[in-house]
């Protein structure tokens, strides 16, 4: 089958997560595949279980972050929220940014995303609702026991965890994973396939 629109449930404080966002930007261009951007809040999906001090302020960003890309969802603005994205995953994994407001709004300043639009958004936790459902979303096409990323195809109604990568694939490498990855999504008896990870986390160049 022609696969040409995916969706990306994602998370852009998890370092993993933003490798294969590097992954999939580039193998979905190749692919000629449109990605739509969806949130996946580690926040929202962890928020009933114990969570390192260390990590803490970083899911407190990312759901103040969600606010902002779930706003500019409900105005049909994908590709802002692919750049914010990028933004927010350059400054945190690339630049050491601590956590906070000053990172959302910077971003948005790159973004050229209004201040006053990612301040309200920032703030309103009525968007915490969008958050919510685009997290069960996700768990529904790719669940149990999956985080952040999730790819998935609308077009079958179910998706997939990962593929972790370290450092991204890029030109050739990063189509060949493509078409492993829907080669498997497109097999309804195909669930999970593993290998451990010994090393830490390599980054590719920064955007």
């Amino acid at each position: 089958m022609t696969i040409d629109t995916v969706h990306f449930f994602a998370d852009p404080c998890c370092p993993w997560t933003w490798n294969t966002s590097r992954w999939l930007i580039e193998a979905t261009d190749r692919a000629c595949v449109s990605i739509v951007w969806r949130t996946l809040s580690l926040a929202e999906l962890n928020k009933d279980r114990e969570v390192s001090e260390h990590f803490r302020p970083k899911l407190t960003c990312s759901r103040r972050m969600a606010r902002v890309l779930e706003a500019l969802r409900s105005e049909d603005r994908n590709d802002d929220i692919q750049t914010m994205f990028t933004a927010y995953g350059a400054r945190v994994h690339h630049d050491d940014h601590d956590p906070g407001d000053d990172l959302i709004t910077a971003c948005a300043d790159e973004c050229r995303v209004d201040l006053a639009f990612t301040t309200t958004a920032i703030n309103d936790e009525g968007w915490d609702v969008a958050i919510a459902q685009s997290v069960t979303e996700a768990m529904e096409l790719a669940s149990p026991d999956v985080g952040s990323p999730i790819i998935a195809i609308p077009s079958l109604g179910r998706g997939f965890f990962g593929p972790i990568v370290s450092p991204p694939p890029t030109g050739d490498d990063a189509l060949a994973l493509w078409n492993v990855i829907t080669a498997a999504v497109e097999l309804p008896t195909f669930f999970e396939l593993k290998r451990g990870r010994r090393d830490a986390i390599a980054f590719g160049p920064r955007p």
